[in-house]
């Protein structure tokens, strides 16, 4: 008898893989990608294996670290939203939604 796989764990459930949650997968993939690319061009080059395999290993476990770091630290949406943060101006800060949880529906419009 064959193995069952199971499908579909969940709706609206981000996709995880060995603990790398949604874009986490992503980042991991095209460093990897611009890893290999990288490696090719110093071989392509003439720069020596003795060289290129260890600075490969260690940038790719640096790789592995850092994006697992950010996948624990920020989960699913979390580091767009901690980018986005930083880009608001002083001006716009606010410490709490109260000002905007009890306006009422056309104050601020010029409706008297």
């Amino acid at each position: 008898m064959g193995t069952v796989y199971q499908i579909n764990k969940g709706l609206n459930r981000p996709i995880s893989f060995k603990g790398l949650k949604a874009q986490y997968i992503a980042y991991l993939s095209a460093g990897l990608v611009v890893l290999l690319l990288g490696f090719t061009v110093g071989y392509i080059l003439g720069l020596p294996l003795v060289v290129l395999l260890p600075a490969t290993g260690l940038l790719g476990g640096g790789l592995f670290v850092g994006v697992n770091f950010l996948s624990k630290r920020f989960g699913r949406y979390g580091l767009m939203k901690y980018l986005a943060s930083r880009r608001v101006p002083v001006y716009l800060w606010f410490n709490s939604r109260k000002l905007f949880t009890q306006l009422k529906i056309g104050e601020g419009y010029g409706k008297k």
